[in-house]
């Protein structure tokens, strides 16, 4: 699946540094907090909510986090263009939305849960021991709701809602906007109407046009 083409559609183009990414270790017991810091303007109440919420306990498990990488990179891996969901921060900007906004903390975590389970019922062991053949298989069965099966509903809500977010963290990030070849305000110059275009309608710059429009020096 071409999954990075169709997720640059749903890219804001919104600046924003990404959050570092947080240790996911199976063997580490806490992910690491994110050293984070944010480069846009804000008003101080902003900071201080900001500050807040990046120095809460972390919401998701090493585990978790360990299975949302993996999942992040399934939906943006790295390419010839640019890196991975993960290498951009996406994990841990699922770590600061859920804080930032609680109503995905359920949904996520009943996902993560149901997506152990059926990988287990599927294929014997937890999603991460899975090959990545079967990972992409099991994927592949939740990420098209309308040929989704009714048994796998909840997982097909759960992963619609990690890949908006992923895609929202990918494309918010300074790795995300180099992909999309945003190039934002640029000062350009503008030489006035080519001259072949100006001939054919008979049109044609005054002198005082050349003069006061179209003239550059030193002083811009």
């Amino acid at each position: 699946m071409d999954r990075r083409k169709s997720l640059k559609l749903l890219a804001t183009g919104a600046l924003a540094t990404p959050l570092a990414i947080g240790a996911c270790s199976p063997e580490t017991k806490e992910p690491e907090k994110s050293a984070a810091s944010f480069s846009l303007d804000r008003n101080p109440d902003e900071v201080i909510m900001e500050q807040k919420i990046l120095e809460q306990k972390n919401f998701f498990s090493a585990d978790e986090m360990a299975t949302l990488t993996v999942l992040v990179d399934i939906i943006i891996p790295k390419d010839e263009i640019s890196g991975s969901a993960s290498e951009a921060g996406v994990p841990a900007f699922l770590e600061f939305i859920v804080k930032d906004m609680p109503q995905h903390q359920v949904p996520l975590r009943g996902g993560l849960r149901w997506l152990e389970l059926y990988s287990i019922r599927s294929y014997g062991h937890s999603f991460r021991s899975c090959s990545q053949q079967q990972q992409l298989d099991l994927i592949d069965q939740i990420a098209y709701p309308k040929k989704a099966t009714k048994k796998v509903q909840q997982g097909v809500q759960f992963f619609s809602l990690l890949r908006d977010l992923t895609a929202t963290g990918f494309y918010t990030s300074s790795l995300g906007i180099k992909d999309l070849d945003y190039q934002g305000n640029q000062p350009n110059r503008w030489d006035g109407v080519p001259k072949e275009v100006l001939a054919q309608y008979a049109l044609g710059y005054s002198e005082k046009d050349l003069r006061d429009c179209i003239r550059y020096d030193d002083q811009g």
